[in-house]
């Protein structure tokens, strides 16, 4: 059977497993038809390439060839010689000339094959696919280079549709090129049309969602589902212009697979070392200590290590697979570089197996139809994403069978819908041992956790609010204890409807004490929601007395001595915490020291809320 095994090494093996084909450094390119003018300016343009890194592993995927040079030639940007090669009726040509050049560029570097070079094409050359795609095999064939090593990258700064034109022209390029991505995904022309029709297999997200993200939470939530539609449809996810250490670790958390940018690697027009790129992100993630603990130990307890088809596999051994494991209803299937491509399933086989030449005309080359005809697009999740993201993503699609997973952008196996629910199963039974049992909560030992990861990232700013009830033994005592759990729970409730965002931690130390943290949230920002949590918990639970009582503002009530006292009705205090960026006390216990004396300040404020600010470096 052909199916892809792995070497130590990690490289695929076995039938039917493609390999690199063999490289002549000094096969001449086949040459592209140019006016004399344009052979002269591109004979003097230049390529720059710049590196795509795994978020996860530092990994390099490859690389995005970027024109260079155009000013020499005469243009003042890559759009415009790019509109007048449009205007003289060779932008297919003038294209194909740049990937040469491109192309060129890419194969001296150490080790290419196992990379992928990333080519832009203008969308409006999808006009001409045919011209294009044939220029681009006649230059992959030069060059040695396999579709594996190859994704054609359509930006969407042109307003290319989701025509059938465009959609025949995709579909040329990718039996070429293998892989398809979109550019500048986000803030361009097509939009969801495309991507739609399209089925990228990379979505290049612009820029615009990554600037000052740590301080936009309306950017996080579009690139949270940005993220999460991409995995739905199978697509892996490329952040672009990641150029600081925040913005990383915003895209890491929101599960972005891959980052372009100048934190990792600028453009560089000279000789490129392929392991320098991913240098900077292995650092990163070595020192990275604000991450929780992961799911993954429960991830691969339950991921089935499904043996997956080649795409190469023929037919008639995908027939032999279904019918010797009569369990297998779905198979997945990997490139040559065991990248994921989707799943093929039984059931679309059965009208072929139950014909009495079924089988045989599928087994016939000349009839046309291969695995990839069959391919059905899966969701893809990472095997570092938190169980619920995954959940989410599956959750989506009615239809499907399950998750791909991967690992270092590589098939690592697949989730089944049981599996799914066993790991959210497990992942409950050890959040439930540390909740508190009557709100359900996050308790003390998760708060102190967090609290641990949050001070010891000095690259974010942090705001701790210590929520507490003022006058609730009277209360507690005059009404009963089943009085004072219901506004437990109520103020309970309130933290879970009013604080419930990614960049917000709640939690319950215990008995009427509780507790919040905003992660990378503007202090103003924060103690306007703090604020209003105290004063909706102070109107809403004044209906847990009687119309007198409410009237005159206060209850009598018998002190520990034996007297009497007039209280005030039930409230709640706020001291608030403020932890710039670059500061944090020396630890928990004098974090906690510094909480306690704005507490006491909170409860003789006029407005129950006070704050202090830590500056120590």
């Amino acid at each position: 059977m052909s199916i892809v095994t792995r070497t130590e090494n990690g490289q695929p093996v076995g039938i039917g497993a493609t390999q690199p084909a063999a490289i002549d450094r000094h096969a001449p390119f086949m040459p592209v038809p140019l006016p004399p003018r344009w052979a002269d300016r591109v004979a003097r343009l230049d390529i720059a390439l710049q590196a795509i890194v795994n978020v996860h592993s530092g990994r390099c995927l490859g690389f995005e060839a970027f024109l260079r040079g155009t000013q020499e030639v005469g243009f003042d940007s890559v759009a415009a010689i790019l509109d007048a090669a449009w205007a003289d009726g060779i932008l297919p040509e003038f294209e194909a000339a740049v990937w040469g050049l491109a192309l060129e560029r890419f194969r001296t570097i150490a080790g290419a094959f196992d990379l992928k070079l990333f080519l832009n094409v203008d969308g409006r050359s999808l006009r001409h696919a045919a011209r294009l795609s044939g220029h681009l095999a006649s230059l992959m064939l030069a060059a040695g280079m396999t579709e594996a090593s190859v994704v054609v990258e359509v930006s969407e700064r042109q307003p290319v549709y989701a025509s059938e034109t465009a959609l025949d022209g995709l579909t040329q390029l990718r039996k070429v090129a293998g892989k398809i991505a979109i550019d500048d995904f986000g803030t361009g022309h097509a939009g969801l049309p495309l991507l739609h029709a399209a089925l990228p297999d990379y979505i290049k997200v612009d820029r615009f969602f990554l600037s000052d993200i740590a301080q936009d939470g309306r950017k996080k939530v579009l690139l949270r589902h940005l993220v999460n539609l991409a995995h739905l449809l199978g697509a892996q996810v490329v952040a672009e212009g990641v150029e600081s250490e925040r913005e990383f670790y915003v895209c890491k958390d929101i599960g972005c697979d891959l980052v372009q940018g100048f934190l990792v690697h600028r453009p560089t027009i000279g000789a490129i070392l392929p392991d320098t790129p991913g240098a900077v992100l292995r650092s990163l993630n070595d020192r990275d200590r604000r991450s929780t603990d992961s799911d993954l130990d429960l991830i691969q307890a339950q991921v089935l290590c499904l043996e997956p088809f080649d795409v190469d596999t023929p037919m008639a051994h995908v027939f032999d697979r279904f019918r010797s494991d009569r369990n297998a209803a779905i198979v997945p299937v990997v490139s040559a570089q065991l990248e994921p491509l989707g799943i093929v399933r039984e059931q679309d086989l059965k009208s072929y197996a139950y014909s009495p030449y079924g089988k045989d005309l599928l087994s016939n080359k000349g009839f046309g139809r291969q695995l990839q005809d069959f391919v059905w697009r899966c969701p893809v999740a990472d095997i570092n994403t938190p169980a619920e993201k995954i959940l989410e993503v599956f959750s989506a699609d009615d239809n499907s069978e399950g998750i791909l997973i991967v690992e270092d952008g590589r098939y690592a196996g697949f989730l089944t819908a049981r599996s799914l629910l066993r790991i959210l199963n497990e992942k409950n039974l050890a959040l439930a041992r540390d909740q508190n049992p009557l709100t359900k909560l996050p308790g003390n030992a998760m708060i102190n956790a967090y609290l641990a990861k949050a001070l010891a990232d000095r690259d974010s700013g942090i705001v701790i609010a210590y929520l507490d009830f003022d006058n609730f033994k009277p209360f507690n005592d005059g009404y009963g204890f089943r009085q004072g759990d219901r506004a437990i729970t109520l103020f309970a409730d309130i933290l879970r409807k009013d604080l419930a965002r990614d960049d917000c931690f709640i939690g319950h130390i215990g008995g009427d004490d509780f507790f919040a943290a905003f992660h990378d949230v503007p202090y103003p920002e924060a103690e306007k929601l703090i604020r209003h949590v105290v004063e909706r918990f102070r109107a809403e639970v004044a209906s847990f007395y009687d119309d007198e009582t409410r009237a005159a503002g206060c209850v009598v009530a018998k002190m520990r001595d034996g007297s009497m006292a007039t209280i005030p009705l039930l409230s709640a205090s706020a001291a608030l915490v403020e932890v710039p960026r670059g500061h944090a006390p020396g630890g928990l216990d004098e974090l906690s020291a510094v909480i306690a004396t704005t507490k006491k300040e909170a409860k003789s404020s006029p407005d129950k809320l006070a704050s202090i600010r830590v500056t120590a470096p």
